[in-house]
């Protein structure tokens, strides 16, 4: 299994338009190929300008094949369009994390 875990930080205050614009334009293209997120997450402390998601997948080459047809969706693609233009994301960080052999995960 390998976890996918992004790490997105807003400006200041645009938090909550950025989400409600996934939510609706981004979450069901991106759903349809990856799958349901195995984790969906906002900060109630540290940085709250933050949210994380994590993605699972089989291994690399999924990972590969599934994110490839998400990128070739018009849906997703004009969420990112949209996304861009509303201007809210600051940075992002992923890290791709396999987890250890003595904690059981299920995806």
């Amino acid at each position: 299994m390998l976890f996918d875990v992004r790490t997105y930080t807003c400006k200041p205050g645009m938090i909550k338009r950025h989400l409600a614009l996934y939510k609706e334009m981004g979450l069901a293209p991106q759903s349809r190929h990856l799958g349901k997120p195995f984790a969906y997450l906002t900060t109630d402390t540290g940085n709250v300008n933050q949210y994380v998601h994590i993605w699972a997948y089989e291994n690399a080459g999924d990972r590969e094949t599934k994110r490839a047809a998400m990128w070739a969706d018009p849906e997703w693609v004009a969420y990112t369009v949209e996304s861009a233009k509303l201007g809210a994301l600051e940075a992002q960080e992923n890290r791709l994390m396999t987890p250890v052999d003595f904690v059981a995960h299920k995806a």
